[in-house]
């Protein structure tokens, strides 16, 4: 397995997946209702170097995980953070390290872009408990609920 940066030039690829983890969230992801294309491309191409996607690939130079993270800047992190806002690991390839590799990367990355921290959210319910565990493992730490306003 290998990790790669993508691009907006693999945008297919990344929508594709994400739509897999949105699908797989079911009620919590409810808010996106019709993926907006558009919307989305041309919201990507105005953040340009803000937005951050690696890429886990098989072997065979299949994706089989996807994670995106954006930069954001807050007082209380001291300037410049990043925000893990998609993981997905196919259910094939879960438990594999897969995540793990993904997670190290984007470390590596807010490392050497001089950010502070990495904040991730996780859905809260009880379904999701194992995903929650695997960000504990993983260093994260519990910052509090996530409150959202849709337009």
């Amino acid at each position: 397995m290998t990790i790669t940066r993508l691009s907006i030039d693999d945008a297919p690829e990344v929508l594709g997946a994400v739509l897999a983890l949105l699908r797989e969230l079911g009620q919590e992801a409810e808010d996106l209702g019709q993926l907006d294309v558009d919307r989305t491309m041309d919201a990507w191409r105005r953040l340009g170097e803000r937005v951050h996607v690696l890429a886990a690939r098989d072997p065979d130079g299949s994706i089989v995980g996807v994670l995106t993270l954006c930069e954001g800047f807050a007082i209380y992190a001291n300037g410049l953070f990043g925000a893990i806002n998609e993981m997905y690991v196919a259910p094939s390839s879960r438990s594999q390290g897969v995540g793990k590799r993904l997670i190290d990367e984007a470390k590596s990355l807010a490392r050497s872009l001089g950010w502070s921290r990495l904040d991730v959210t996780a859905p809260e319910s009880a379904r999701w408990e194992r995903t929650r565990a695997f960000y504990r493992r993983e260093g994260f730490t519990f910052a509090g609920p996530k409150l959202k306003y849709v337009f």
